[in-house]
């Protein structure tokens, strides 16, 4: 009885060891967490980028979160609930709501940046996201409309009076002069242009109702409701303002670098972007960035900032210049053939000359309640 209980308690132990032996070894990596959000074309460069980190890196695996809609509102709850990611992507104008309240890592950036991205991804003077592109707006326009016309390519330092001769001379046969959005992004630019805005610089007070931002709103909305050069809401139905410029309705678009591989790929007319016209106080739109920030509650912050130092590295720069979807914000890459290349637009200088005359976009903890409340009240005006 003894021997067979003996036999048994062998058979078993080998069996359990062998067991254990063709298991496979337990991943014993670092884990970090990084959420995006981003288009199909965005995640393409990503993936691959966060793979070679990973060859580069052995003991580091990224968990990729990519969030492509109400990204902010998962986030939101992300970090309510102690989950947040390791590294975020973040903007300039979300950022001070989550650095207010003591949730982002501070952090620190070379000379390569532009210095208005770093400005843009702050929060009381201190650093909480290493850029990785800038946005600002410029005109499209489709060239072969304005020659046909007579009207020659904008040039750099054409006036609001000017913009608005062009704008009225186009206008017919179904086709309008400029775009028209009731976005706040697309109306800040004559604002700012004006010598307006919505929150002052310090940002203690708004400045939507002082007399340079209602002249500069009186002439956007003129536009629509006096000249009839951009499209009214029922003119345009439920076609954007992309489409209707790729439709050739539009001769003139108010928009960003983000626009620019769509119009690469579907354009079949001749196009090329112009800075936006001078207006009272010069050319001066809404600067904005995107970058990389790391969560104060990151148990794994080395690791974290060695990924958006890669993230960040001229080398990747190169690769999100290359798509046409961004204006990077390293210089050592704007000034590169990475995105000064030889495709459309001819004139791709104009993404960085309009970086010195921009303006960071003044944003507060409450900026979104202030745009939610500005816009019921210019629903009305612009219509």
């Amino acid at each position: 009885m003894i021997k067979k209980i003996l036999i048994t308690l062998v058979v078993t132990s080998i069996l359990v060891l062998g067991a254990n032996f063709i298991t496979k070894p337990t991943d014993t990596r670092g884990v970090i967490q990084f959420a995006s959000w981003g288009s199909k074309s965005e995640v393409d460069i990503i993936k691959p980028i966060l793979k070679e980190f990973e060859r580069e890196n052995p003991t580091i695996k990224i968990d990729f979160m990519h969030i492509p809609q109400n990204y902010f509102q998962k986030i939101h709850l992300l970090f309510a609930s102690n989950t947040a990611p390791d590294v975020i992507f973040i903007n300039n104008h979300y950022l001070p709501i989550y650095a207010n309240a003591g949730l982002l890592e501070p952090l620190q950036a070379d000379n390569n940046f532009y210095e208005k991205s770093l400005e843009a991804l702050s929060w009381r003077n201190t650093l909480y996201a290493v850029p990785r592109d800038i946005s600002n707006l410029v005109i499209f326009y489709n060239r072969d409309i304005l020659r046909k016309n007579g009207i020659n390519s904008p040039n750099d330092n054409w006036t609001m009076e000017e913009f608005l001769n062009i704008a009225q001379t186009v206008t017919h046969d179904g086709i309008f002069g400029i775009s028209f959005e009731e976005d706040a992004l697309f109306y800040l630019p004559y604002l700012m242009s004006f010598g307006g805005g919505i929150l002052s610089d310090d940002l203690s007070r708004l400045i939507i109702d002082e007399q340079p931002s209602q002249n500069a709103i009186k002439f956007y909305a003129d536009l629509r409701k006096k000249y009839h050069v951009a499209p009214l809401k029922s003119e345009s139905a439920s076609a954007t303002m992309a489409q209707m410029f790729l439709q050739q309705k539009l001769a003139m678009h108010l928009s960003g670098r983000w626009l620019v591989p769509k119009y690469r790929e579907e354009a079949d007319f001749d196009w090329d972007v112009a800075p936006f016209p001078k207006g009272e106080k010069g050319s001066i739109v809404p600067l904005d960035a995107s970058g990389w920030a790391i969560a104060k509650s990151s148990k794994n912050k080395i690791m974290a900032r060695k990924l958006v130092d890669f993230l960040a590295s001229k080398t990747n720069s190169q690769k999100f210049a290359q798509s046409g979807l961004i204006v990077p914000a390293r210089k050592d890459v704007a000034e590169s053939i990475y995105f000064l290349d030889n495709q459309k637009p001819r004139n791709a200088r104009v993404f960085l000359t309009t970086i010195e005359t921009s303006k960071s976009t003044p944003v507060s903890i409450d900026y979104k309640e202030i745009l939610d409340n500005l816009k019921g009240k210019f629903e009305k005006i612009f219509n």
